[in-house]
């Protein structure tokens, strides 16, 4: 019979008990992919790969759960969800304590002790801690939107907001505001609104002092200092220093205007431009001069007519 670990990977010199696992692991090295998926013709270094990666045009899930029996694709999957039932969390981080259902869970945690980030974006050379996180920032530089909803076809760039889209078709809110008891549908929107009572602004601007209540506002203002403007438009390269600029910029290429006046079916571009459309309709005047108290509809208007008031203000 042959010695356990008989046959010596030639290039890192791993050693394993078949040949046929030899074999499977040199491919690491050589690059082969002689499996095909017949279907959207992927290719993968092993056949088992490839079975489960088939299932996922069949839709087959044949591993059942046998406490709650739902139904999933691979044996590791089932596995590892069968944790949620026994609370077991074998992977143990080694600075914290803290405990993982997953492997890769623990290596991305580590990440945030180490401050190490391996995955660097091609466009613009921002780097993130693992490839989710990489795969969902590239989306805002291609303007792809893969998560669609299946009630009005809204398209998203992560999978967890159009999970937070569908709440607003369920009408489901699972989180409350202790504050003024306002129910939300996920937590972070929350955590954003309660700064609304606490009035506190924790991200401070390194440059200028200005302090932000959002970290995302944060980093799209200190881009007002440096000049960067990673969001490119794929359709003319114009460059914006926010996504959501650039998303309201690639709708002049569409002509697409998804903001509708529910009063006279009046469409925008932006959502700011529907809210001044409504004043129109409702006679609303939040701008206040607070010189005269004239009030108007838009506080390009207010600015307009303060000028006024600073010229007689000079003149005397």
């Amino acid at each position: 019979m042959a010695p356990k670990k008989a046959f010596k990977c030639g290039v890192c010199a791993k050693r394993f008990p078949t040949k046929s696992l030899l074999e499977s692991h040199e491919r690491i090295h050589t690059g082969e992919k002689p499996f095909e998926c017949t279907v959207c013709h992927k290719t993968f270094a092993q056949s088992g790969v490839l079975g489960r990666h088939i299932r996922t045009h069949t839709g087959e899930k044949p591993f059942e759960c046998a406490v709650c029996h739902k139904n999933f694709t691979t044996k590791y999957g089932l596995t590892v969800h069968l944790r949620i039932h026994n609370g077991e969390r074998p992977f143990e981080c080694n600075l914290c304590d803290k405990k993982f259902t997953q492997r890769n869970a623990l290596q991305r945690h580590t990440r945030t002790h180490t401050g190490e980030k391996p995955h660097e974006c091609p466009v613009c050379g921002k780097k993130f801690a693992d490839t989710r996180l990489l795969n969902g920032h590239v989306r805002c530089h291609s303007g792809e939107k893969p998560f669609e909803c299946v009630v009005c076809n809204k398209k998203f760039s992560w999978s967890e907001n159009l999970r937070h889209h569908l709440r607003t078709h369920t009408g489901e809110k699972s989180v409350e505001c202790a504050e003024c008891n306002k129910v939300f549908s996920c937590r972070s929107v929350l955590k954003n609104h309660v700064l609304i009572h606490t009035g506190e602004k924790p991200y401070h601007c390194k440059v200028c002092g200005k302090t932000f209540s959002k970290n995302e506002n944060l980093r799209s203002h200190i881009r007002t200092h440096t000049g960067e403007k990673p969001y490119a438009c794929t359709l003319c390269e114009k460059k914006f220093s926010r996504s959501d600029h650039l998303q309201v910029h690639h709708r002049k290429h569409t002509g697409e205007k998804p903001f509708e006046c529910a009063v006279c079916g009046k469409k925008f571009v932006t959502d700011s431009h529907l809210l001044k459309h409504l004043r129109t309709h409702t006679g609303e005047k939040p701008f206040e001069c607070k010189f005269c108290n004239k009030k108007f509809t838009v506080s390009s208007s207010l600015r307009s007519h303060l000028q006024i008031h600073t010229r007689e203000i000079e003149l005397h």
